[in-house]
């Protein structure tokens, strides 16, 4: 995962420190290209509690990722580019999240032995910031003597944003059935915690064009949550007399934990990471061909005597 997001950083720099500026965005490339749909589909970690690499729990760090407990996740999203350099994105991402201490490296959050998995659902509204591009048409005037360009279509850009986020952490009891963990309130709540949560995603992405309609891309992003509770684990062990036998064993399966003893960490809210593979389709103009051509004519008339 670190060399991944090298490679974009590297990419970035290349592409801002070459790039001439004359390329960017030439030709009103970029008007031809102002809504656009997008369907992805990748990977998901979760960075919380529960599961993790060696070592205590590390927020936004990458050093804590639970590799066996990668999910996956598919997303739709409408874009809208008001902008050269910007554009704003809507999407609803559907995806699961999970975590297991038994894969976890620290001892004592293999001894606590908890787990989960999630279904989540996720609405997002963000801003993208297009910081480095080589935009342009192939050869406008194709005459004889000249060299044809092919069409250029590539675009580095960040992006940050808020979305609402619906989660239901369950677990397996004895019989390897799964429960929503939510409604036992295992760390002796008045009352359970909301299955929604505000988010804030951040992330860089690349997208390259493969013809005159789509896109191909990658994108990184880190969404931080404001709610602890995404894996079910936040504060304490709590004192198993008050609760249902059902709520005790989930609370506590079986480790050496007593009631008191830390579960989780209240300080440090959940997160979680996705790579997606994004393509995109161009749904600016039912003709895109007949833009072009406009365009051009426009281009070519500026040189008429």
């Amino acid at each position: 995962m670190k060399k991944i997001f090298f490679f974009f950083f590297f990419s970035s720099f290349v592409s801002m420190t070459f790039a001439q500026h004359a390329n960017f965005n030439s030709q009103r490339n970029w008007s031809l290209h102002k809504k656009e749909l997008q369907i992805g589909f990748g990977a998901t970690q979760f960075n919380g509690d529960l599961g993790g690499a060696e070592g205590i729990g590390r927020d936004y760090s990458l050093k804590d990722i639970d590799w066996p407990s990668t999910g996956i996740a598919f997303w739709l999203g409408y874009r809208q580019r008001f902008h050269p350099y910007f554009a704003t994105t809507s999407s609803l991402c559907v995806f699961n999240l999970k975590g297991d201490d038994q894969y976890s490296e620290e001892p004592s959050r293999y001894a606590r032995n908890l787990h989960f998995k999630s279904f989540a659902i996720e609405l997002q509204q963000r801003l993208e910031f297009i910081f480095a591009a080589k935009e342009q048409f192939g050869s406008t005037y194709n005459l004889p003597g000249h060299y044809s360009k092919k069409s250029r279509s590539q675009q580095y850009y960040v992006f940050g944003g808020l979305g609402l986020c619906y989660f239901n952490p369950r677990a397996r009891d004895e019989n390897g059935e799964w429960t929503s963990l939510r409604p036992l309130r295992t760390e002796g709540q008045d009352k359970a915690y909301s299955p929604l949560t505000l988010t804030m995603p951040v992330g860089i992405g690349f997208r390259l064009g493969v013809s005159k309609m789509w896109r191909v891309g990658i994108e990184l992003a880190y969404v931080k949550t404001f709610t602890d509770y995404m894996d079910d684990v936040s504060t304490n062990y709590a004192d198993p007399s008050t609760m249902s036998e059902e709520s005790q064993y989930f609370s506590n399966p079986d480790s050496p934990y007593l009631p008191g003893d830390k579960r989780g960490d209240p300080n440090q809210k959940d997160a979680y990471y996705h790579m997606n593979v994004v393509f995109t389709r161009n749904i600016t103009y039912k003709d895109y061909g007949r833009q072009r051509t406009k365009l051009k004519s426009k281009a070519l008339g500026k040189f008429k005597v």
